[in-house]
């Protein structure tokens, strides 16, 4: 289909592939902030993302400056990520940051005519945001009591790659958005959980038995 056929069809979407779609790369801003902000630059810079009007908002992605700034962001990240420990305290940094990035991100993808919605989004886009960078940075703590460095490299490489390919997915095929988010919900939810568990038994206390003399 050529771009044209595909920027007259997308228009026509409703509000559950709209939703998906700021979900999803808020979600995916929790992970890789940068890496979201610079793959939807090039992307929409090359054409081959063709956006309806009320997503012209995300067009300022492709400025050459938005561009050169998100690289050297999403390069320093991507060595950072990649070394134990240090990849934790890029994530400490991050913990505002992230969530602000994936708020606004989820509302350049709304329509600017319904502030009621978003409102909602900007919540929820932070909120997403938060959920999937703490489970990211709780499961990056626990492979980095590894005392090789190879698991974290696997890790991080993986969440580059699953992150590109899903932000693709997301943008390229609006109507499975909703199918990513819920699947991304799901992961960051059980790392929360996992992580959770895990610190629980390293580090809990249990309670000394009182023995009868």
């Amino acid at each position: 289909m050529s771009d044209a056929g595909a920027l007259a069809m997308i228009p026509t979407l409703g509000i559950v592939p709209i939703l998906g779609m700021a979900a999803s790369v808020s979600l995916l801003s929790g992970w890789r902030l940068y890496l979201c902000v610079l793959a939807t630059g090039i992307a929409m810079r090359m054409g081959g993302i063709p956006l309806p009007e009320h997503l012209a908002a995300l067009k300022v992605l492709a400025n050459p400056f938005v561009l050169g700034a998100a690289a050297l962001a999403a390069l320093c990240e991507f060595f950072a990520d990649k070394v134990p420990w240090l990849d934790s305290v890029w994530d400490l940094v991050h913990t505002l940051i992230r969530p602000l990035g994936g708020a606004l991100l989820a509302l350049a993808i709304v329509d600017p005519a319904d502030p009621a919605t978003q409102a909602v989004v900007f919540i929820l886009g932070g909120g997403g945001a938060l959920l999937a960078h703490s489970g990211k940075a709780g499961a990056r703590a626990l492979v980095n009591a590894s005392p090789e460095p190879f698991s974290n490299i696997a890790v991080s490489t993986a969440e580059d790659a699953t992150t590109s390919g899903l932000l693709y997915v997301t943008f390229a095929h609006p109507f499975a958005a909703a199918g990513v988010a819920a699947g991304l919900l799901l992961v960051a939810g059980g790392l929360i959980v996992l992580a959770w568990r895990i610190f629980g038994r390293l580090f809990g206390r249990r309670p000394k038995r009182v023995t009868e003399a």
